[in-house]
């Protein structure tokens, strides 16, 4: 007796459905997606990205795509995500300018979980990056910077002294990252005990390894320990932390104004101090961009000032201007940073042939169209430096390594990006650079040296890293 009525439910049903496909077609098929593939169900092209890191050709992985599909930009799949790759100088100043309604910021969730704790995941994936920058900026002024400037002179030479003086042969990448994370933790912890620095960078680095690894999280994984490691490293952070809050408590006026202070004083959109394990959190992420990509451009720095002793040359030639100038014990300062013009040159050739940085990725919170393709919401976009920085579009001669370049105007906009450009730029380049700086002044005035491998190859984790540490052999200057 009820069959009829149920019948017709069912009928009505089938109809209502059958509509609601139609009209999601409909839509799709008016959305032009961008050129591309997504790879493997699930893993779209993790594993060749992966793989490509690992041998050092991430840059063959994007301009393969880009020549297939699309000089402007194409589809992928990565890290279990649909993602678009903006490709080309106008493409970058797009996403660099974007207006905020359209893009966020984005990390993938398997970096997410090592650097922040799991009750405040969504929290650091959401809405704290946007505070963070705020206060970085205020934190990285130039004007702040430059009282740290002898700091870092004086940091750099015990480093030299300690660590390459007494050997005829070091390994620059792993000395480099030793030297610009004890800087990192006493610019933003105002950390100087060297054991306890020492026993810091030994989980750092453990965590490091795994901040782009595959996210297995089973016991003896390469991600697993690094999930253990930045539960070590995070309670470091916390106790520091609550002595600090006891120093700021009792007054005393002795209290250091570095970043970890700057955090403790700083109130939410709501009036209240900030959460103790969010400021660890941000200290983390701090010491990750503080340190890896600054110490990935010192090695190539290095690496470049060896193969081209002409280069070497104009550079030593400019730093021992400075050198002379200066008394025995005067330390570096603006004044002396301000006249390193070509050395600063230098150094940025060098992060145009070798990106300290391989891009950022942003999530894409409304449609929004470029080249008449349309980029969906809940999409992630991504750029990169490898798009332009040896393009011939951008680049005469792109292969050649030339500091002239730079000289005057310098390339046209948005081709050169290691720091990315526009609003979205990065707040620590001017950090990065008088670190940068300050270490070739202390390192060329002392040495000259030769590679021991001439034909080293490379393969990347957050940035390029010489598979063999890049040995060289020191040969000291007889100056005094």
């Amino acid at each position: 007796m009820d069959f009829f009525p149920n019948l017709l439910h069912l009928v009505i049903l089938c109809i209502s459905v059958s509509l609601i496909f139609l009209i999601y077609k409909q839509k799709s098929n008016h959305a032009k997606l961008p050129p591309g593939t997504k790879g493997w169900p699930v893993i779209g092209e993790t594993l060749e990205f992966a793989t490509a890191r690992r041998r050092g050709t991430q840059e063959i992985f994007f301009n393969d795509r880009m020549r297939k599909y699309s000089q402007d930009l194409f589809k992928t799949s990565l890290f279990g995500e649909n993602m678009v790759v903006f490709c080309g100088a106008s493409a970058n100043k797009s996403l660099f300018y974007n207006d905020k309604k359209n893009l966020s910021a984005w990390w993938p969730r398997s970096m997410l979980k090592i650097v922040t704790s799991p009750e405040l995941l969504e929290d650091v994936a959401q809405k704290d990056f946007a505070q963070m920058r705020r206060s970085v900026v205020e934190f990285l002024k130039p004007e702040a910077l430059q009282h740290f400037i002898p700091i870092m002179d004086s940091m750099t030479k015990e480093h030299l002294e300690t660590e390459w003086s007494p050997y005829r042969k070091v390994k620059v990448y792993p000395l480099s990252m030793k030297y610009t994370f004890a800087l990192a933790c006493r610019f933003f912890l105002s950390a100087t005990n060297h054991d306890h620095v020492t026993k810091f960078a030994d989980h750092f680095a453990i965590m490091m390894h795994g901040l782009l690894s595959v996210p297995i999280n089973i016991p003896g994984t390469t991600f697993n320990r690094a999930i253990r490691a930045s539960k070590v490293i995070r309670q470091e952070i916390l106790e520091v932390i609550k002595q600090r809050k006891k120093e700021l408590t009792e007054n005393n006026g002795t209290v250091a104004r570095d970043f970890l202070t700057h955090s403790l004083l700083e109130l939410d959109e709501h009036g209240k101090a900030i959460n103790e394990m969010m400021i660890a959190s941000r200290i983390m992420s701090l010491l990750i961009a503080g340190h890896d990509s600054t110490n990935s451009a010192i090695t190539f720095v290095l690496k470049y000032l060896a193969e081209f002793p002409h280069v070497y040359s104009e550079v030593f030639k400019e730093q021992m201007e400075i050198a002379i100038s200066k008394g025995p014990n005067d330390l570096l300062n603006w004044d002396d940073i301000k006249k390193m013009k070509y050395s600063w040159n230098v150094a940025l050739e060098s992060m145009r042939l070798t990106p300290p940085t391989q891009g950022t990725f942003r999530e894409v919170v409304n449609d929004f169209t470029y080249t008449n393709f349309t980029i969906p919401k809940g999409w992630k976009t991504f750029w990169t430096p490898y798009s332009t920085h040896k393009n011939p579009k951008y680049f005469q001669d792109p292969e050649k390594f030339n500091p002239s370049r730079f000289e005057g105007n310098g390339p046209e906009p948005y081709t050169f990006v290691p720091f990315g450009g526009g609003p979205r730029m990065c707040p620590g380049r001017e950090y990065a650079r008088l670190e940068i700086l300050v270490f070739m002044h202390n390192v060329v005035t002392r040495f000259k040296w030769e590679k021991a491998i001439l034909d080293e190859k490379l393969s990347f984790n957050i940035s390029p890293i010489p598979v063999n540490g890049l040995p060289v052999y020191l040969k000291p200057h007889s100056h005094k």
